[in-house]
């Protein structure tokens, strides 16, 4: 035993001096041997109609973005800047098949510190949960769907689904309301490529600088106001390629 021990010990020493003799360098002529992105590149979106949503249910996610992130006279609200669409992305997407979360049983609630306790996707929450929130109003709205009643009116249903005291049917509305309040807040911050924070509207309300290369001299300079306008991870739109 203790000669098997020496021989793992002198392999290990031997491997290690080994890592100590540098490498034999190499000339790269011609060009770099990589190229930007070229890991995981983020995919941008696509522009055009719904790819998860149906027309109705677009309707509905747009109406509640509007409501959860308003409008006023300076910054566009939840729809204009894009956030349904960044919902519609994401559901057409891993996220929305769930392909990144753990989805076997047991189902059984949990503690909100636990995320998602749920047999059904993302994809299949929304599908479920609009269905069930146009159903009630319907029923309690003179036959109008969400996307159709006043602001007021949609106010109190999202307060109601906020704090629980609406449950749609066949739905967590609790736990609904939270997942659909952080993807909108998701959509109104995440870099437009993936379709949301349309114009860079979420960034300008916080001046955020976006993705650019340096502005560490800013860091520290705090309540003053940042003098460039924000970029993306794929610059700006009136930016041409050589230009």
């Amino acid at each position: 035993m203790a000669t098997h021990r020496r021989s793992v010990l002198a392999g290990s020493l031997a491997s290690f001096l080994l890592s100590l003799v540098p490498a034999r360098a190499r000339t790269i002529a011609g060009k770099l041997p990589w190229h930007p992105s070229a890991g995981i590149p983020p995919a941008q979106t696509r522009p055009g109609g719904w790819e998860f949503f149906t027309a109705e249910e677009g309707a509905t996610v747009e109406a509640l973005v509007d409501r959860l992130i308003p409008p006023d006279p300076k910054f566009a609200g939840g729809k204009d800047a894009g956030c349904a669409v960044f919902i519609d992305r994401q559901l057409a997407g891993p996220y929305g098949s769930a392909q990144r979360l753990y989805m076997r049983g047991p189902f059984q609630d949990g503690t909100p510190q636990q995320g998602m306790q749920s047999s059904k996707t993302p994809a299949e929450q929304y599908r479920a949960a609009l269905a069930a929130l146009d159903k009630h109003c319907r029923a309690t709205q003179s036959g109008k769907v969400f996307a159709a009643l006043a602001d007021e009116d949609k106010d109190k249903i999202i307060g109601a689904l906020e704090d629980g005291s609406l449950e749609l049917e066949g739905v967590r509305t609790p736990q609904f309301f939270d997942q659909l309040l952080q993807n909108t807040k998701e959509g109104f911050f995440a870099d437009p490529i993936y379709g949301g924070n349309r114009d860079m509207v979420g960034w300008k309300v916080i001046g955020f600088p976006g993705a650019r290369y340096d502005y560490r001299d800013w860091v520290e300079r705090h309540n003053e106001p940042y003098p460039l306008p924000p970029v993306g991870i794929q610059g700006r739109p009136e930016w041409t390629p050589g230009g």
